[in-house]
């Protein structure tokens, strides 16, 4: 089974190659989501990826806006809002 970080880089690749973008070849806690190679539209594709995957979006459950800059800061947001099991 894959972990929620795994999850997460697949659909940022598959963003990107939807969008033709090329993504950054090794993506880390500190790769800055703005120079991973993604733009705004590879953005919201992620991000409907990832609720079609997930079940959830925490973008839209969090009380004030929060925009992540690194990968592992994007990583932490669906942890902290993802369901409890």
């Amino acid at each position: 089974m894959k972990t929620l970080r795994e999850t997460i880089i697949i659909a940022i690749r598959d963003a990107a190659e939807v969008r033709g973008s090329a993504v950054a070849s090794e993506l880390t806690d500190g790769t800055v989501l703005l120079q991973s190679g993604l733009d705004s539209l590879g953005f919201a594709i992620l991000v409907a990826q990832l609720e079609e995957d997930l079940g959830y979006d925490p973008f839209t459950m969090m009380d004030e806006p929060y925009y992540p800059r690194t990968l592992g800061e994007f990583v932490a947001v669906y942890e902290r809002f993802a369901p409890k099991s």
